[in-house]
């Protein structure tokens, strides 16, 4: 069995493929996962997790299959 990895989406982004590829992952709607990436960013008062969100898109490799 293959080993699961977390990429970032070239297919399904909007912004920096975060949200997409953990969408991929977890074989989850991409969609959905935008919406509560958006509720959390205005929960927590924007910086903390903008924060993260720029972290990640930094830190996660692009897909190179897709």
């Amino acid at each position: 069995m293959a080993k699961k990895r977390l990429f970032r989406s070239k297919k399904d982004k909007m912004l920096g493929g975060v949200c997409g590829g953990i969408a991929e992952y977890f074989d989850w709607d991409p969609s959905m996962v935008r919406i509560v990436t958006a509720l959390l960013i205005i929960l927590t008062g924007f910086f903390p997790f903008i924060l993260l969100y720029i972290i990640a898109w930094m830190v996660v490799p692009e897909n190179p299959k897709k």
